[in-house]
């Protein structure tokens, strides 16, 4: 593929929204190195693919997109598989799939550019000394968003030794990076039209503890250190271990008017002994009262969880048990997963593995229990008025989320006026399950981007 014209490069994402933030990252450091940025995978020299390894099915969805990808490429253009799979099974992968031209894992991308220099024959001038991984991912430039939201990564890693989960094994301990590094990323998103900030890490809460400060409150001082970006209406935190959720962090998220009063809460279970097992705190009373302290400080507060299903030895009496967890805790969205037995996590040898059958049923009664809790707790939303930010036209009809929405996992409010980007004051006026409908009431150029009505 020999050419003096700089080749083009599509990436497609997989996954979670901290891939979404690595391939953003990578866009930009092929940018910077020259490469041009291809928007559909048919037309590209480079087609890059960053995959999920989290579990089970999300592997078999990264192998059916490269397989898929491969086979819509053009005839002399390159493949490339990155991410979490690619960083956890590479010599598998370049073994198995013969048309991939390159696996690069999380700790190689440092050498991306190189790698596609050679694979692509594209030989400029290179100037500078080559990035490591945490360099390319502490980029505070990134592409155009094609939204008025963007995630911000703010550490990497895990730290956290849970029986079922791999990304330890994937990622590696906590990594945080610096304060001024992540408020200049915000900056420049704001600056790019984004005015809604949605923070990630595998363990958000936690964040700072593993670059030299000491406090207990150091994910606080990060929020008040971004929270007066110029332009920065909303900001919202994602995946928080429940032990790490001090009063600290709860009356800040209650009283700072940038901060999204929305708790992701990553709880995983209520029953006590299946949470031992999985080496995670907590229990249905301390989850309660956990869920009890947020609403004594932010009434008004959105929470979500999710939660693991089919745990080795799972009983009847602890999906009976999570079930009545989820009538008490009257969350607003929850999400439930199927267990996924992941090489190298303690929960592989366990005894009491359930038959996917029986898992699948459980997870299908757990869904419609919670379902009629979602469905109630957003007709309970009628007639209530909330900030939206419009995010985008979908069939001319505008749709947007007030701080209770998170974008990708939630439902989402549907006005009847409105352009992406704007900020309105609009009052529910019906609700269909995960979705409301709202009647715009006026324009609001200078609110805070949270409303308490």
């Amino acid at each position: 593929m020999t050419s003096k014209t700089a080749p083009s490069v599509h990436i497609t994402t997989l996954g979670c929204s901290k891939n979404q933030v690595d391939s953003d990252k990578v866009s930009a450091l092929l940018d910077g190195a020259g490469y041009r940025s291809a928007e559909h995978a048919e037309e590209a020299d480079v087609v890059m693919v960053n995959t999920c390894a989290f579990i089970e099915a999300a592997r078999a969805e990264s192998v059916e997109t490269i397989l898929e990808v491969e086979s819509v490429k053009a005839d002399n253009a390159r493949l490339v598989v990155m991410g979490c799979m690619a960083q956890r099974y590479g010599t598998e992968l370049e073994e198995a799939l013969e048309g991939v031209d390159a696996v690069v894992g999380l700790d190689r991308y440092g050498e991306l550019v190189g790698v596609l220099d050679s694979i692509t024959e594209w030989s400029p001038i290179r100037l500078g000394p080559r990035r490591s991984t945490m360099d390319i991912l502490d980029l505070s430039h990134r592409p155009t968003p094609a939204f008025p939201y963007a995630y911000v990564k703010v550490a990497e890693g895990c730290d956290k030794t849970c029986a079922f989960c791999a990304i330890p094994l994937i990622r590696g301990a906590q990594r945080s990076r610096r304060p001024l590094s992540i408020r200049q990323e915000i900056d420049q998103l704001v600056r790019a039209g984004v005015s809604e900030v949605v923070l990630v890490a595998q363990d958000l809460a936690a964040y700072g503890r593993d670059i030299g400060v000491e406090t207990r409150e150091t994910i606080v001082d990060l929020l008040r250190f971004v929270s007066d970006v110029e332009g920065l209406r909303r900001i919202r935190l994602l995946y928080l271990y429940p032990t790490e959720i001090r009063p600290a962090l709860i009356a800040e998220m209650a009283k700072n008017p940038v901060l999204a009063p929305y708790f992701d809460l990553s709880l995983q279970h209520a029953a006590r002994s299946l949470l031992r097992s999985m080496r995670r705190p907590g229990s249905t009373p301390s989850h309660l009262s956990l869920i009890g302290r947020i609403r004594d400080s932010a009434p008004e507060a959105a929470l979500r969880s999710s939660f693991v299903v089919g745990y080795p030895g799972e009983t009847d009496d602890d999906v009976g048990e999570l079930s009545d967890f989820l009538r008490a805790a009257d969350l607003d969205w929850a999400g439930f997963f199927p267990y996924s037995p992941e090489s190298g996590t303690a929960a592989v040898g366990l005894p009491g593995r359930i038959a996917p059958d029986e898992v699948a049923d459980r997870v299908r009664e757990l869904t419609r229990v919670q379902d009629r809790i979602t469905a109630r707790r957003n007709a309970e939303q009628v007639g209530k008025r909330h900030m939206v930010l419009v995010d985008q036209v979908e069939d001319e009809v505008p749709v947007g989320r007030s701080y209770r929405e998170a974008p990708d996992i939630d439902g989402m409010i549907c006005l009847d006026e409105g352009v992406p980007g704007e900020w309105l004051e609009a009052e529910i006026t019906g609700s269909y399950e995960t979705d409301l409908t709202a009647r715009v009431c006026r324009p609001n150029g200078n609110g805070s981007g949270r409303s308490r009505m």
